[in-house]
């Protein structure tokens, strides 16, 4: 079996992407080839380069659009010849042309449960919510926002205490344990998306499946 081909796209710290290189072992069945950045500054990108993985920096001019600057992006993806798209903090909405090429092979992860609190803000939003259980959502990408059919969840407490810091850092360990899973079902050929549905070993997936149950 050849070995996936991962890009993953960043715009900050890359603690999702550190994740991911971890547990890209020599015999894993994925391999990180590249990383995108929209920011030159991003920390992910240091640590792509002390894991010897290229880089890319593709950033927005003034005035350029979304579909100029989509078009220069999907040209640097292309450019990787990737098997699987994974989004790790990637702070920028993709123009619907850009995510249709690549869907049912683009992930991402969000720091909710979704469908609750797409956005922004998420942390603080459950708390102001009075929620009692918050966490994160690894799901598909398609062209509406934080709507693509959710693959895997888990799930942390909210405490009466909390600020949206600590549970932030909650949520972002179980990001870092979830994310390297379903890449790795990825590249193993047991995940898929058909019909807007995330099917795992042939069975499809809904939102009642949590990591962490």
């Amino acid at each position: 079996m050849s070995v996936c081909r991962v890009l993953v796209l960043i715009s900050g710290n890359g603690s999702n992407l550190q994740a991911i290189i971890d547990h890209a072992q020599p015999k894993a069945s994925f391999e990180v080839v590249g990383v995108i950045s929209n920011k030159t500054d991003a920390y992910g990108l240091v640590r792509a380069r002390e894991a010897d993985i290229n880089c890319t920096c593709v950033i927005a001019t003034p005035g350029e659009n979304r579909a100029a600057y989509d078009d220069r992006l999907r040209a640097a993806i292309d450019s990787y010849q990737p098997d699987l798209l994974v989004l790790a903090g990637f702070m920028r909405i993709l123009s619907d042309d850009l995510v249709t090429a690549y869907q049912g092979r683009m992930i991402n992860v969000h720091p909710s449960l979704l469908p609750k609190f797409t956005g922004l803000n998420t942390h603080q939003r459950a708390i102001d919510a009075g929620e009692q259980e918050h966490g994160a959502s690894v799901h598909f990408v398609i062209p509406q926002l934080d709507a693509g059919p959710v693959i895997l969840q888990a799930k942390v407490p909210v405490f009466e205490d909390d600020s949206a810091e600590l549970l932030a850092e909650r949520v972002h360990e179980q990001e870092h344990a979830i994310y390297p899973l379903v890449v790795k079902w990825f590249a193993d050929n047991r995940l898929k998306m058909v019909n807007n549905q995330a099917y795992l070993d042939g069975e499809p997936l809904g939102t009642g499946g949590y990591a962490n149950d």
